[in-house]
């Protein structure tokens, strides 16, 4: 069974989406030494297939392909990707983001991440909605099977796109290796330097878009900020969509001085940061999965996220779960978990443990029955 894998929509900087095709694909290969029958081909453009970290074997080959930017690698993608799964023989092709070669010459799955672009195609630039609408439709037609990164966005999925349910299956993501609480107070203090952290802060990790709920953040934030004289909000992730208007926001509100953005932060480094948060906030409006949640709190952090899509999936009873649109509720959260120490503890203790449920080899292990009903179909 020769599987080809379509890694090529990883950016240069991954978040999200590109974290799932790096680790998914990486655990992927690493049991490919368990299926006998199979063969792998990673397809990747040449500049990214470093950040996959994936050594090639017997049964495990890599494709370098020539960097493109994102419009000309969605042309690539049907007008190239088709003749290269001929030449290759495959006999299965995973899509790792949402869409599919129309001509196709082999039967492919298809990795849903979330429904954004028809729950809040607002959220969204006019051409990325019309294009990933049309294109997911014709997924969920044409796929020969769906995964999905949560239970939540499988029934979205069902309810959205008329899917049998039989159709899509539930593969939930993982807390990369290396996610753990870190006690090396020189490593701590070395990220603390490098990104110039505050002593006490409060955490949030992502994009800065409008699907982050951030303005509620902030705002929840300056309702507790005189009370926590001493705590800083840190955002850190890279310029989204519309990012210009948390910027503003922070001047608006007089929170220059209590705001700090990291911008980009490497991988290796996310899980000092989280260890040295007091407590990581995650209001999102709509999360297919919500990754950050999970790595806070295989880090230790005391987690609030929000009580919508599949966040509360993901925190179980462990998070702190408040309505995304209540900003009294948000604040209120925050207040009781900075006032108490011990709740902190309490609520990073069963973070730990509901972390270790979730691992890119379980990932893994959950696609290749999927992969082996298509091909005996």
């Amino acid at each position: 069974m020769r599987i080809g894998i379509d890694a090529t929509a990883l950016p240069s900087q991954p978040v999200g989406a590109g974290n799932y095709i790096i680790h998914f694909t990486r655990a992927l290969a690493g049991q490919a030494a368990d299926q006998p029958d199979v063969e792998l081909f990673i397809l990747a453009q040449a500049g990214r297939l470093p950040l996959l970290g994936v050594a090639p074997s017997e049964r495990v080959h890599l494709v370098a392909l020539p960097d493109r930017s994102a419009p000309r690698r969605l042309a690539w993608e049907q007008l190239g990707l088709p003749a290269l799964a001929r030449r290759l023989g495959l006999d299965l092709l995973h899509s790792l983001h949402y869409t599919l070669p129309v001509l196709a010459p082999c039967p492919v799955v298809v990795t849903f991440h979330d429904m954004t672009f028809f729950l809040f195609p607002h959220l969204h630039t006019l051409p990325k909605r019309i294009f990933f609408q049309n294109m997911i439709r014709f997924s969920a037609r044409r796929a020969a099977a769906l995964l999905a990164v949560s239970e939540s966005t499988r029934q979205d999925s069902i309810r959205l796109l008329g899917l049998a349910p039989e159709r899509i299956t539930t593969t939930p993501l993982g807390a990369t290796e290396g996610f753990v609480p870190v006690r090396d107070p020189a490593r701590l203090e070395a990220v603390r330097q490098k990104y110039r952290l505050p002593e006490r802060f409060v955490l949030n990790v992502g994009l800065l878009e409008p699907r982050k709920n951030l303005p509620a953040l902030l705002r929840a934030f300056r309702r507790i900020s005189a009370q926590f004289p001493h705590h800083r909000l840190t955002l850190v992730g890279r310029q989204g969509w519309m990012y210009e208007q948390v910027f503003q926001l922070v001047e608006s509100l007089g929170l220059k001085e209590q705001v700090c953005f990291t911008g980009y932060v490497e991988g290796a480094d996310l899980p000092a940061i989280y260890s040295l948060a007091d407590v990581f906030v995650y209001p999102s409006l709509y999360e297919g999965f919500g990754l950050p949640v999970l790595e806070a709190m295989a880090c230790g952090a005391p987690v609030i996220t929000s009580r919508v899509s599949s966040l509360p999936e993901i925190a179980g009873e462990a998070g702190v779960l408040v309505d995304p649109q209540d900003e009294d509720a948000l604040a209120g959260a925050l207040e009781r978990l900075l006032s108490d120490p011990a709740e902190r503890a309490r609520r990073g203790a069963l973070g730990i443990e509901r972390a270790r449920a979730f691992t890119w080899e379980r990932t893994a292990r959950l696609t290749w029955p999927v992969y082996r009903a298509v091909v005996a179909i």
